[in-house]
């Protein structure tokens, strides 16, 4: 969050899914959604789930809260952290694992859809979108797989 630093050993672990797809011009397209608490634009993210590697768990934060299947890489491209704040809590530090997702598929109606807004921006746009300045610098740095 804005104005907030993490302690520099984080509490919790969530993985996150960095949503893209090839632009007009040769770019890269992110795909932002709202957080469902203050609307912010964030990646897709959530904890660790048991069975699913950290990359299938990113995967389906991206089903449930942005409606997009795809090709998800196994190795996070970055990490960031985050004051994960609790309903009745103190804010906690998270470390967050970014795992890139080529998106092939866009769903009209998912889980979360009158939850959240999707967008889709350019990669200069969505870093500047969210309020995690290392989220952003992830944002700026991917490049996808060739």
């Amino acid at each position: 969050m804005s104005g907030a630093t993490p302690s520099s050993r984080a509490e919790r672990h969530q993985v996150a899914a960095l949503c893209w797809r090839a632009g007009q011009g040769g770019g890269v397209e992110i795909l932002l959604v709202t957080s469902r608490d203050t609307g912010r634009w964030v990646t897709p993210k959530g904890g660790r789930m048991p069975g699913l590697t950290d990359a299938q768990a990113a995967a389906q934060e991206a089903l449930e809260e942005a409606g997009v299947e795809g090709v998800v890489q196994e190795a996070p491209i970055g990490e960031f952290q985050y004051l994960k704040r609790l309903k009745r809590r103190a804010p906690r530090p998270t470390q967050v694992s970014v795992f890139a997702l080529r998106v092939t598929r866009e769903l009209a109606d998912w889980k979360e859809a009158a939850q959240r807004t999707r967008r889709w921006f350019t990669a200069a746009d969505a870093a500047a979108s969210v309020d995690e300045a290392e989220l952003g610098a992830v944002i700026l740095e991917f490049r996808p797989a060739t």
